[in-house]
């Protein structure tokens, strides 16, 4: 796909996600999520390259969920809430900074206290 372009068609990032190669793949959740053309499909290509093994990939795959708590003020609790509790505790400072700016926007868009960040419980959330 080559560099950064602000929208992608489904087939697009399904092609790049096919191909596999970190230096394009690092892009998708990045697309997906500022211009979604659905929550449920962003979170779940978000949620497929939260672990995946390049750190670039990972640490945008949560970036990306933090954008969807923005955007949807909406996430699937059970699902999301591991992926970047676990993002939290990455061995890549990168991949733990992506992490921490997602439980930051889901705890002000969403309401959710994350394990590990119980400072938060009590904070105001984002009038609707």
């Amino acid at each position: 796909m080559g560099p950064f372009r602000e929208t992608w068609t489904k087939a697009e990032v399904e092609a790049v996600i096919a191909r596999g190669d970190p230096a394009e793949l690092l892009y998708v959740p990045l697309v997906v999520s500022l211009d979604p053309p659905g929550r449920v499909w962003a979170e779940q290509i978000c949620l497929r390259l939260a672990g995946h093994p390049s750190p670039d990939v990972r640490g945008n795959a949560l970036l990306g969920l933090g954008h969807l708590a923005r955007i949807f003020r909406s996430l699937h609790r059970r699902r999301v809430q591991p992926a970047i509790e676990a993002g939290l505790q990455d061995r890549d400072p990168g991949v733990r900074g992506h992490a921490s700016s997602a439980a930051e926007d889901v705890a002000w868009y969403l309401g959710w206290v994350l394990a590990g960040r119980e400072h938060t419980r009590g904070r105001p959330v984002c009038p609707r």
